[in-house]
């Protein structure tokens, strides 16, 4: 692994094989299930991103905003013996688990996660379930297309975003779970395949401009919401410094005199990147 991908892989790795003849069968059971799908954590999100819980504290599934707990099965897991029998079979100490839903043209945008729980160590595991080519995390200035068949590891507290450009919807059991001797036997060989990693290319200042200069036009024809998304997604497109999309759509705020919606940014950007104040 060259030094790119060794760095690269300290914010996302694969980590071990799923059978699979056991991941087709929880695909189906995803993909089936009556589940009680909810839309929260909308400031972080275009649209289009459900999570249903299958540990947490409740034991309820539709008990979805993740926070320190002593995870138990909720009535939806009860339903999805081949996801159960993985789950077991890991023998992890878990916090959450969750299967989580992406649709076409959505987008979870810039964020980190954990910035509230940081006195335990705990990691993110993600198993793709249902999933395309143009589904991809972007993390560490790469894409990443998160490809079925592995269990991944993700470093929620580095800056990231996942998009699913055209579907169809990507679905992944997402699991939180404490760090134990479990944990450290299954991380402590990750890897990152070369070709399911893409370094983006560096935006110049020409290339912002332009862009800058489109969404004002749009937002000054009154377009406003569709001149912020298109400064969301260059996220996606270009390897940029942090919080720069942010920055940008503070600015176009600003040089349109809404002071208003300028702090609402500056302070989105405090707070989905879990910036100090």
């Amino acid at each position: 692994m060259d030094s790119t991908l060794t760095a690269l892989a300290g914010q996302i790795a694969q980590l071990d094989v799923v059978n699979s003849a056991q991941l087709e069968r929880m695909r189906h059971e995803a993909l089936t299930a009556q589940a009680p799908w909810k839309a929260d954590y909308g400031a972080y999100q275009s649209g289009g991103w459900w999570t249903t819980s299958l540990m947490n504290a409740s034991g309820d599934a539709a008990d979805v905003t993740i926070g320190d707990c002593t995870a138990q099965p909720t009535g939806l897991l009860r339903q999805l013996p081949a996801t159960s029998a993985l789950l077991a079979s890991l023998g992890l100490n878990f916090m959450w688990v969750r299967l989580a839903r992406l649709e076409s043209n959505a987008f979870l945008w810039e964020h980190r996660d954990y910035d509230e729980l940081d006195q335990v160590e705990r990691h993110r595991l993600h198993i793709p379930l249902h999933t395309n080519s143009s589904a991809f995390i972007v993390t560490g200035g790469a894409k990443v297309h998160m490809a079925g068949g592995r269990i991944w590891r993700l470093t929620p507290t580095c800056a990231h975003g996942v998009c699913n450009l055209l579907g169809p919807d990507r679905i992944h059991l997402i699991a939180d779970v404490y760090a134990d001797d479990a944990y450290h036997q299954l991380a402590n060989r990750p890897t990152l395949h070369p070709a399911l990693a893409e370094r983006l290319p560096t935006a110049d200042q020409t290339v912002l401009a332009e862009r800058f200069g489109t969404a004002r036009n749009l937002a000054t024809l009154g377009y406003v919401d569709a001149a912020e998304r298109m400064l969301l997604r260059i996220f996606y497109t270009f390897a940029l410094p942090e919080g720069t999309a942010y920055d940008l759509i503070t600015q176009l705020h600003a040089s349109l005199g809404d002071m208003e919606a300028a702090t609402r940014w500056e302070t989105a950007k405090r707070r989905l990147l879990a910036l100090v104040a």
